[in-house]
C-alpha cells in the first residue's frame, strides 16, 4: 500500500467532461475533500475551527493526471505525510480507482495552519496534540513507498536558437 486511506468517493455523472472521463477540476475537488478528511482525522474539525478560529490554508498543490477515471468508478485517496514543522504540513496524496491497478492521479500539497480573525489572517503554530497526531501519521506513512512520482518544477525551456 502506498499510503494511509483517508477518503473515498464515487465519480458522479455530472463530473464527467466531453471526453468521457473525469473533468480535471474534479480531481482537485477529490483531493481537497481528502484534505478535509485529514483535518477531521487529526482534530482540526468543524468544532476546532469554530472554537479557535484556526484552520488550514492550501499554499500550493501540484496535480499529476496519470490515467482516466470514468463515471461509476469509486475513488480512494491514500496519504503520506512528507514533512511538517510548527505551522506547515507537506502531504502526498494518491488517487486510486477501486478494482483497477495503479494510481490514477497524485497530488502534493503544502498546507499552512492559520488563525482567521477580524481584519485578516495570521499564521499560527499547530497545537501540540495536533502536531502529535501528524507526527504519528508521518511515522506510519514514512515507510510506505509512493506508487506515483512526486512533484517537480514545472517550466517550459526555450528552444535552442537556430544555428
Amino acid at each position: 500500500m502506498a499510503g494511509i486511506p483517508v477518503f473515498a468517493s464515487p465519480v458522479l455523472p455530472e463530473w464527467i467532461d466531453y471526453n468521457g472521463h473525469l473533468r480535471d477540476a474534479y480531481y482537485g475537488l477529490i483531493f481537497s475533500q481528502s484534505t478535509d478528511a485529514l483535518m477531521d482525522r487529526i482534530g482540526l474539525d468543524a468544532a476546532y475551527r469554530a472554537r479557535t478560529g484556526c484552520t488550514l490554508y492550501t499554499l500550493e498543490m501540484h496535480l499529476h493526471y496519470l490515467r482516466e477515471v470514468k463515471v461509476g468508478d469509486t475513488t480512494e485517496v491514500l496519504l503520506r505525510i512528507l514533512g511538517l514543522d510548527a505551522k506547515r504540513i507537506h502531504v502526498a496524496l494518491e488517487l486510486m480507482c477501486e478494482g483497477k491497478p495503479g494510481v490514477a492521479a497524485s497530488a502534493e500539497v503544502m498546507l499552512l495552519h492559520v488563525r482567521q480573525h477580524e481584519g485578516g489572517v495570521s499564521t499560527a503554530p499547530l497545537p501540540a496534540e495536533i502536531a502529535a497526531e501528524l507526527a504519528q501519521l508521518r511515522a506510519e506513512s514514512s515507510t510506505l513507498a509512493a506508487d506515483a512520482a512526486g512533484s517537480r518544477r514545472m517550466e517550459m525551456r526555450a528552444a535552442a536558437p537556430p544555428s
